[in-house]
């Protein structure tokens, strides 16, 4: 059974430490080149592991059904051999991966998904760090980082899952250098989505940024060749807001939503390989080596659901992490 929260709220803002990600330009749009981009972004995957010290795979899942007896906490109930699991997620590709996981992989396994679609960034986080889920499965490392220093969450990743690009999009111009003078751009209101999208519009080409400072704003903009004006709003909201923009830097997940193909449709897109944004299933630390939700882990690390990503999403909109 799955519940839509639609309840949107802007985060608050928190400052803690991000990554400097350098990013690919898409097709023939100003950019770094493809083995710079490549480079840069290995290095940063190593940043952020060194400065996100708040993922620790899973304990190895048991072969064959889990022992349900002692795994019952806040957001996992047991009935008979089956414990069903609470997870949040955004609802794309999130949910998706999960809906599947459920329908094709945890026969047999002992455990049984009960996801709730959420379509804020705010809710996953307070819903697991209330009891009201088991897990949640919509946030990347540095945004993660981010709510523990801003919020003081006890959370633990157990696994990386996959990676959806950020990109820069317009409604009205096709290129980077058709973006006015004095133009408008739409970025993520939450602190880490933020300094994320000027590092992508610094690849760009459309704005340097301070290289000292890791969690960007707009003040941070040392040079703005062509005036442009930022705007934050909540992520929810930024795809249907680049209409009243010249353009948009929006999250993969909050791309698909709109219908917008990441590969066909970014002026910029960050690039997959190597990327430090891997979108990870987090859990309470005190969880962490619960039976149930390494399983649940272990699914979402299986060879079968890295075919299944592969094959639903061939434009790369969603790529394995693992």
């Amino acid at each position: 059974m799955s519940l839509t929260i639609t309840r949107r709220s802007a985060l608050a803002g928190g400052l803690a430490s991000a990554v400097a990600l350098t990013l690919a330009a898409c097709g023939n749009d100003s950019g770094s080149s493809s083995a710079d981009s490549t480079a840069s972004a290995a290095s940063d995957a190593t940043a952020v592991a060194s400065e996100a010290p708040f993922y620790a795979a899973a304990t190895a899942a048991p072969a064959g059904a889990v022992d349900v007896k002692d795994v019952a906490t806040k957001g996992i109930t047991v009935s008979g051999d089956t414990a069903t699991i609470k997870v949040g997620a955004s609802p794309e590709p999130h949910v998706t991966i999960l809906q599947w996981v459920q329908d094709n992989l945890t026969a047999g396994t002992g455990i049984s998904l009960d996801i709730t679609s959420i379509n804020d960034y705010q809710t996953p986080n307070s819903s697991l760090g209330d009891g009201s889920l088991a897990a949640n499965f919509f946030q990347t490392p540095n945004f993660l980082k981010q709510q523990i220093d801003d919020k003081g969450y006890d959370f633990t990743a157990t696994a990386k899952v996959h990676i959806e690009p950020m990109g820069l999009y317009s409604s009205t111009v096709k290129s980077v250098d058709d973006i006015p003078d004095g133009g408008t751009i739409i970025l993520n209101n939450d602190p880490a989505n933020t300094a994320r999208g000027f590092r992508l519009l610094e690849t760009a080409g459309l704005i340097t940024v301070d290289p000292s400072v890791e969690l960007l704003t707009d003040v941070d903009v040392t040079e703005n060749k062509k005036n442009l004006k930022f705007k934050t709003v909540d992520g929810a909201q930024v795809a249907r807001s680049m209409a009243d923009a010249d353009a948009a830097c929006i999250n993969g997940n909050y791309a698909l939503e709109a219908g917008l193909s990441p590969k066909d449709d970014a002026l910029v897109l960050e690039p997959g390989e190597n990327s430090p944004y891997a979108n990870e299933l987090v859990v309470r630390t005190a969880d962490k080596d619960n039976a149930a939700l390494a399983k649940l882990a272990a699914l979402l690390n299986s060879d079968e659901l890295k075919k299944f990503i592969e094959e639903k999403w061939t434009d790369e909109s969603v790529i394995p992490a693992f």
